[in-house]
This record gives structure tokens, sequence and C-alpha cells, in this order.
């Protein structure tokens, strides 16, 4: 954590969490409440009743951007775990298998790779009718652990060689043993490094949905429907793009942030080239 950058970018991630952890607690009204006329209440600039303004149904920005960031951050993190477990697990019975085997899965790895997330959600959009939460999850994170996979099976094929898992072998340790308690040890920092990078990788994806009337749906708020409620008139209702927009760009940044400086030290060579 030597250096401003991941120190800033720490604190900007504890400060998103916890706003989200107590939005109850921050939110100035409840995020569905209308406003009491509904006409002149509506699309409010910030002012000192309404700090970050009022979207066209007259409800609170405010209290609708720290809820949001609660649906926001809880779908990102959610994805992401579904996505490191598969990846994980994938591309280290890839790489510690190797041969046919190897083969196989990475073919695998390649058609998913190939598969478009937003076609799979219109797909689901089409037969199932608007997705849940639980469902955009899924989609987001079932689809997002082709790239991580691929560096989990490069790094497991590169340990499996070393000389301490050669001497472990010929102990007669197990092969089972040999993956968990020698190889994936060794793996874990790369894989916080993936997590990290594909948390900052969903957020926005998440956002961009609601655009397609796949994402998070209304009255639940989220940054992605917050910013399409002004997504008609981004000069004139500059409050609902510009204040959720930089809640996603201070997310992504700070996660980058991280990500970076977590590889950096994983693998020092990668960070000198």
């Amino acid at each position: 954590m030597r250096g401003w950058a991941p120190r800033t970018a720490l604190v900007v991630l504890g400060l998103l969490f916890a706003a989200a952890l107590f939005a109850p607690l921050l939110a100035p009204v409840d995020p569905n409440a209308l406003g009491a006329d509904m006409v002149t209440d509506k699309s409010l600039p910030p002012s000192r009743t309404h700090l970050l303004g009022t979207d066209p149904s007259s409800r609170d920005v405010a209290s609708r951007l720290l809820y949001g960031a609660r649906v926001s951050l809880s779908v990102g993190l959610a994805a992401m775990l579904v996505a490191v477990a598969i990846g994980s697990a994938w591309g280290a019975a890839a790489g510690f298998s190797g041969g046919l085997a190897d083969s196989v899965l990475m073919r695998a790895v390649d058609t998913l790779m190939a598969m478009p997330r937003i076609l799979l959600l219109l797909v689901l959009r089409a037969t199932l009718g608007p997705p849940s939460a639980i469902a955009i999850v899924l989609v987001l994170g079932c689809t997002g652990w082709g790239p991580m996979s691929r560096m989990i099976r490069a790094q497991v094929r590169e340990i499996r060689h070393r000389e301490y898992v050669l001497a472990a072998r010929a102990l007669g340790v197990s092969e089972w043993r040999i993956l968990t308690r020698h190889i994936l040890p060794a793996v874990v920092p790369l894989i916080l490094v993936e997590a990290t990078l594909a948390f900052a990788a969903v957020i926005p994806l998440e956002a961009g949905l609601a655009f397609l009337d796949l994402g998070i749906q209304k009255p639940l708020a989220s940054w992605g429907n917050i910013i399409l409620d002004g997504a008609d008139r981004p000069v004139a209702a500059w409050w609902l793009v510009l204040f959720p927009g930089l809640a996603i760009v201070a997310t992504v940044l700070a996660a980058n942030t991280l990500g970076e400086r977590l590889r950096a030290v994983v693998d020092p060579r990668e960070s000198a080239q």
C-alpha cells in the first residue's frame, strides 16, 4: 500500500461501501418517496431541500444514490464472487490436468468468451421477462470468468513443475493434496488480483444494462437506472447523470488502481515490462 494512489483507492472504496451499508441512516428520505407535489417537485436541481436534486418522479436523488450504491455494489460483488469461484476451479483443473482435458476445458472457455453477455440477457428478457437481481448476478458471473481462468491456468501450469511440487509427488502425496495444499495457496494472490479487476469490470456493465431494460428494475434504485432517468436530458437534468456517473467512475478507478497495485506485487516482472 505504499504511495498515495493505492491508499486513496482503498479509502474511496471504503467510503463507498460504508455509504451503502449505512444508507438507511444517511439517506434524507425514503428512496421511493414521492414529493409533496409531483408536478412542482419533479426534476429539481440541487438545493438545500434536495442536495442532489430530484428525478422526473419527484424522488430525492441523494437517497436513491445511497440506496443505489447498495444494489450496484452488491450486484458487482456477487457477480465477481461467482466468476472467481468458477474461473478458479476451471483454470486450476485445466492447468493441473494438462493433456486432452486441458485442451477440452480451454476450448470451452473460448466458446464462452465468443458468446456476448448482452445476447444472453436479451434471451432471458424475451423468455422470462424482466430479469431479477439474482438473474443478473448469475449471468454476469457465469459469463465473466473466462479470462480469469486463462490466467489461473497459466499460473498453475508453471507452479506444478516447481521442485517442491515434484518432491511432494515423489514422496507419494496424492494429486488432490498437491493441488489443494501446494498449488492453490500459491495462486491465491493472482486470484485476488483477478477478483479486483473483475469487480471493476462488472460495475459499469451493470449500469449499462439499464439502457437496454436489462438491468435492475424500477422502483429499486441503482446507479444505472438513475442515469437512465436523465439520459434523454443530459444537460437540462445534469445532476441525474453527473452524480451516479461520478460514483461509477470512482468505484471503477479505485478498484482498477488496487488491482494494478496487487498485480505489481504479485508479478514484479510484468510491472517492470
